[in-house]
């Protein structure tokens, strides 16, 4: 008989939602990180909930920081999702091989992103072995419509840290 856990993992891996990446900055360090677990959670006023992984470097920064910014991936962007998703920044610079400029806040906007949007993070709270992040957003751009990279597509990638 197969336990609840494994009918919810089995359920929720034939979902194929957008991957994101998400982008900070605080105490002089700048991170980032392919995203899966995210949604929008209130229409108004306008909130999303971000979740990132307790072994992330990027929740080391985003804890300090007061703001995120979430980055629809093109769907074809395979080298900015494999940057994000499978290269931890505890052994390197993921904004040395990318472009990208300072935003808002001074937060990184990744430039092959031309759809983003920034939110300060209004609460955090831990979920498991993520902690969330509700953002009310304040800032953002939406240059050009498309398809955004999927939950599909990212699961053949070797993440840079374990889950």
């Amino acid at each position: 008989m197969t336990g609840a856990g494994e009918i919810f993992n089995e359920l929720t891996g034939e979902i194929d939602y957008s991957m994101l990446i998400v982008t900070t900055a605080a105490e002089g360090k700048q991170a980032g990180c392919l995203v899966g677990f995210a949604t929008q959670c209130s229409i108004n006023p306008p909130r999303f909930l971000v979740c990132l992984s307790e072994k992330n470097r990027t929740l080391r920064v985003a804890e300090a920081s007061d703001a995120l910014v979430v980055h629809l991936v093109a769907a074809d962007d395979d080298a900015l999702v494999e940057l994000f998703g499978s290269v931890t920044g505890d052994d390197e610079d993921k904004f040395a091989r990318c472009r990208w400029h300072a935003g808002p806040r001074g937060l990184p906007v990744l430039d092959e992103c031309p759809r983003w949007f920034a939110g300060e993070i209004l609460e955090r709270m831990s979920l498991g072995d993520h902690r969330g992040f509700v953002l009310e957003p304040f800032a953002g751009d939406c240059d050009r419509g498309g398809g955004s990279f999927s939950f599909r597509r990212a699961k053949r990638l070797e993440p840079g840290k374990p889950a």
